[in-house]
This record gives C-alpha cells, structure tokens and sequence, in this order.
C-alpha cells in the first residue's frame, strides 16, 4: 500500500523544475567526489582536496551483489597505513586535502566499525578543521551519539524500503522498518543525514525506492542523494538492465514535488555513455540542485535552463 500511496503525487501538477526555481537561487553545483578521476571539457575534477578513507580495507561481510567490495577499491587503505586515521589525515591535508569521507565494509549487521575511530574523528575536526563525512552503514543508539560528539557533516546511507532488496541483495537480517529507524536516530541525536536511494536495487528493477522516498520525507535530511544502479563488473548486478530513462524521470520529478525545499542531488552511481547524458539532463529538468560526476555538455545544458554553475572537488553537498 506504502507504494501505490506515493505513485500517484509523480502525476504533475506544477512543473518541478518551477519549484526549484522557487524554493532555490539559479545556482547549480557540480561535485568531483575524489573516488576516481573525472574530466570533460567542462569540469575536471581533483582527486586531492576530498578523499575516501576505508577503515577495513576492501574487506566487507555482506558482499552485496550490487557491490562485491568492488566500491571499497577506490578508497585509501588504512590498514595498510602507517598509522592512525588522524595520521592519515594529516598527511593528506598536507597535499591538500581539505576534507575526507570515512567508509569501510560493513559487518553482519550492516555497521561499519566506526567507534574506534571516534577520537581520531573528533581530534581531525578540532586540530585540522576538515569536514568529515561519514558511511556508517545502519548506525546504533552508540555509533549516533559518538558521531554527533564529532560534530560531522553528514552520514550517507542508503534507505532501502523493500524487504526482498535487504534480504537478496545485502544478504541482510534486518527490515525496512530499521531503516526510518536510523532516520529518526539520527534526527532525534541532531546529526545531518544524507540518504541515499538506489533507483534499481533490486536487480534493475524499482522494487522500494518509493516506500524509501515516503520515509525520507517524514525525517526531512538535510541533502537527498538519487543515485541509479551501475551494474559493476565481477558482482551480481552484473548485465543486469538498469530502470528505463521513464521510470528515473518520474522517480526525480515525485522527489522533487515531495521534498520542495530539500536540497536533491544526483550521485556518483548511474550508467555510462548516452544513458548518463540523459539521465542528467533528466536531473536538470527536474529540478535538482547538483551533480557528481557530470557528463559532458550537461554544464553548458544547465546554463541554457537559466542555471548558473559551481563547482566543488568533494561529495555532494560539501561545502569548505
């Protein structure tokens, strides 16, 4: 019932990208997350100024089909550094570094192993004055209370509202519920949520990105982040088709009729070649307020809606 209730709102009575203009300036912001190299003729991103920490290494217990440990590749190692994760940071301010996203594999119950990092955290932000943004997977009562005593600027999580998506795709024993769960934790302990939805988790298909979407807006966060399946080579998603280009411009229209005055920005993850151009000039119509990873021409395309752009080497939605 959760999904049928939220379908229909995508019928549009007012033009998204109307609400945007109403709710938002005319600036767009492109962002170059320093998980890869990224360049067009447009924006080239670095991959210095904010890097992806993995407190585990490319090790994870749940190895998703969507991943395999494939996204914790990109990530520097800290096991295999020389010291603590103030250490590293450190380090890479002074090649400067002005902020970093601390990541890692999850273990069984989807936690990332966060709380003995907590002091390094709280000394980085004190000492060396970096944003920290954090994955922490399904955060407890304990991880929430010790990220807030951090002051971070923002935990990233992906929201799931399909039991068939935790269960087959995460191999996890948990149920959507313990999702809003971790929405209002982290709104009950004051800590910025990022939510993430993945448009075709579930092998492609759109199995709870609706029902996600319905809980992120009884807990409005302070950035939502679409992201769409990017079938990876060497996991299960592997030539799996993502949702078609109908499906994703209605899933952004309904999220930004939704959420009128949340900042939404397209992510990292989505397909590659002519599906990316398109799915990002669909971000654009709909009104979102920024992308990761923009394709090429979609700066000049922003530019001919009226838009003015920005740009920012760093997840979406940091600012320095």
């Amino acid at each position: 019932m959760l999904e049928t209730a939220v379908k229909p709102i995508s019928v549009q009575l007012k033009n998204p990208f109307d609400i945007r203009k109403e709710n938002f300036s005319d600036e767009i912001t492109f962002y170059g997350p320093g998980l890869k190299p990224h360049s067009t003729s447009e924006f080239s991103g670095s991959m210095k100024e904010f890097v992806s920490i993995s407190v585990t290494g490319n090790n994870c217990a749940l190895n998703c089909e969507h991943c395999n440990t494939k996204m914790l590749d990109n990530m520097l190692d800290l096991l295999s550094f020389d010291g603590s994760l103030f250490d590293m940071a450190k380090s890479l301010q002074e090649k400067g570094a002005k902020g970093i996203l601390v990541s890692g594999g999850s273990d069984i119950r989807n936690q990332v192993p966060l709380l003995s990092h907590i002091d390094d955290m709280k000394r980085i932000r004190a000492e060396l004055g970096m944003v920290i943004r954090v994955h922490p997977g399904l955060p407890n009562e304990e991880t929430c209370d010790a990220l807030a005593d951090v002051r971070v600027d923002g935990v990233m999580l992906d929201i799931i509202g399909d039991q068939e998506t935790i269960t087959d795709v995460y191999h996890l024993d948990a149920k959507p519920s313990d999702y809003e769960a971790v929405l209002e934790r982290l709104q009950h302990h004051k800590i910025p949520a990022i939510p993430h939805i993945v448009l075709g988790h579930y092998f492609g298909k759109m199995n709870g990105e609706w029902a996600a979407l319905d809980m992120i807006k009884k807990y409005p966060p302070k950035i939502l982040v679409l992201v769409i399946l990017l079938p990876l080579t060497g996991t299960g998603m592997e030539g799996v088709i993502p949702p078609s280009m109908d499906e994703i411009g209605v899933f952004f229209e309904t999220a930004r009729l939704l959420l009128p005055t949340t900042p939404i920005l397209l992510g990292c993850a989505r397909p590659l070649g002519n599906m990316k151009i398109e799915i990002d000039k669909s971000a654009i119509n709909a009104g979102l307020n920024g992308i990761a990873f923009p394709s090429e021409g979609i700066v000049g395309y922003a530019q001919e809606k009226g838009l003015e752009p920005s740009f920012i080497n760093a997840c979406c939605g940091v600012t320095w």
